[in-house]
Formats: C-alpha cells, structure tokens, sequence
C-alpha cells in the first residue's frame, strides 16, 4: 500500500495519568484501534473476514506526549510483506498540527488459529493489501 490508512479519534479521560499525558500502554491500544479500522477498510477491498494474525512485535518510539482530549490522527502503512509475516507502521500525529507524537511498529504473523502454526500470506490477502500478488512489499 503506497499511503498510509488514516483514522482520527480522541484522547479519553480514562487513558490519560494525573498529569493529563497517555500512559504509555495506551499507544499499544492506538496501535490496535487503527489495525481495526485498517482491516475493516481493507474488508471491502476483498480482504478475507476469517484472517488470523498474531503480533510477534510491537516497538513504540514515544516522541512528543499525547495529553487528554487532543484529537489524534493515526496513519497506518504496512511496510513489509513476507511469506507469513508483515510489518505494519502506524505513526501518530496531532490531528490539528500535523506533530508527529510516535512511531509503533507491529511484526504480525498469519497463523492457523487451532494450531497456531504460521500460515502463508496469499495473494488475495495482498492483493486487499494493495500490492501485486507475486511482490514483497518493502518500505
């Protein structure tokens, strides 16, 4: 996918510390939010319903603290497309400046939900992805 999946949303009271900034386990959530709303997006691009992905990886930069009730824009773009696994970046910013906040990046493995053996990404999965169906995709 050559441009990132956009999605906006609000910083809630509930996810904020005393001192009004996200606790830093709240942008493992973001992370998931946008990954949600990714893969719903994806659905009417012909993305399977009964995909199983595992995260292998999950590495956040934290770069500018996010405060309560700012409107925060996450921006998702998979970067990496292997034989079962993909790297997924998903950069937050303000959504009303455009300040980059940070940088998560997951590593997701297909996996066979019985097994949990990992399984071969198709090509119809890349295809929803936005990629050929014979590529790897790299950043």
């Amino acid at each position: 996918m050559s441009y990132p999946f956009r999605h906006v949303f609000r910083v809630r009271y509930a996810e904020v510390d005393p001192q009004s900034v996200v606790f830093n386990s709240r942008y493992l959530e973001y992370a998931d939010v946008l990954v949600t709303e990714f893969l719903r997006d994806r659905g009417t691009a012909g993305l399977p319903g009964d995909l199983e992905f595992h995260v292998r990886r999950a590495e956040v930069d934290y770069l500018v603290p996010i405060r309560n009730d700012e409107l925060i824009e996450g921006r998702l773009t998979v970067e990496h497309i292997g034989n079962s696994s993909m790297t997924m970046l998903v950069s937050l910013h303000g959504a009303d400046d455009g300040s980059h906040r940070a940088d998560i990046r997951l590593v997701q493995v297909r996996v066979d939900l019985g097994t949990g053996k990992p399984l071969r990404i198709e090509d119809e999965v890349r295809a929803a992805y936005g990629f050929a169906s014979d590529e790897v995709a790299h950043a």
